[in-house]
């Protein structure tokens, strides 16, 4: 026989079907807002397992910062489970998704060796104006989610931006660069100094945000700067 809380489980979810943020089928007993099957066919990118001269995604980072680590968990394909995720934290309201995916991440960030690499895990900032119409900001969720798994520290008003952007969506990589240079700002540069920071964000295209973020952290006397996405669209 089936434990209570098993079974009342069982029963509200007929009542009220929890569907995966994936693809929206039924999920079973155990699974946790991301089915199984979306689990495995997720289009990882494994760039954490690579030496750092290998890894793409630093490539795009030579050059123009010290970057210590550039990571990102999945591949942004248009149309896919990916995308349909991205959506639903972003908006949709789902943060667990951003919550889940950074557990998982950061499990396997400890098994690559990462355990002691980062002394805080800082978020993307949004501007007041949009976090108040979103009530949220979607990378918060992804970089808690880190933190639980590394035993990290983070913080989510560590940066803040000092002036409204347009949507970085239809920009190429140049305008995407000149809509954020310089609008964000360290807010207590004594959490930073000396340590070596974790920005976060959801998705990782020309990297122009992560870069000016980047910049703001060194410029306030961070050690080194590393960044991680959710996700990375290829170029």
């Amino acid at each position: 026989m089936l434990p209570l809380p098993a079974v009342l489980t069982d029963f509200f979810s007929l009542i009220f079907p929890r569907v995966c943020l994936g693809c929206e089928a039924s999920l079973g007993r155990g699974e946790e807002h991301i089915c199984t099957d979306c689990r495995a066919q997720l289009p990882y990118t494994d760039y954490h397992k690579l030496p750092i001269a290998e890894n793409p995604l630093a490539q795009r980072f030579w050059g123009k910062l010290p970057v210590r680590h550039s990571l990102s968990y999945l591949r942004f394909l248009r149309h896919g489970r990916v995308q349909h995720l991205l959506h639903q934290l972003k908006y949709q309201g789902q943060q667990d998704v951003g919550r889940v995916l950074g557990r998982w991440y950061g499990h396997e960030l400890l098994e690559a060796g990462f355990a002691s690499a980062f002394d805080l895990i800082v978020p993307v900032p949004l501007h007041p104006r949009k976090l108040a119409k979103r009530g949220y900001n979607q990378s918060d969720s992804f970089a808690e989610g880190l933190a639980t798994s590394l035993g990290c520290a983070w913080h989510a008003a560590a940066l803040r931006r000092t002036s409204y952007t347009d949507s970085q969506t239809r920009k190429n990589r140049l305008q995407r660069w000149q809509n954020v240079a310089a609008v964000f700002e360290v807010t207590d540069t004594s959490g930073v100094l000396g340590k070596r920071v974790l920005v976060v964000d959801d998705v990782l295209t020309t990297g122009a945000t992560l870069e000016a973020c980047a910049a703001a952290l060194l410029a306030a006397g961070a050690f080194e700067v590393s960044i991680a996405t959710i996700a990375s669209a290829d170029r």
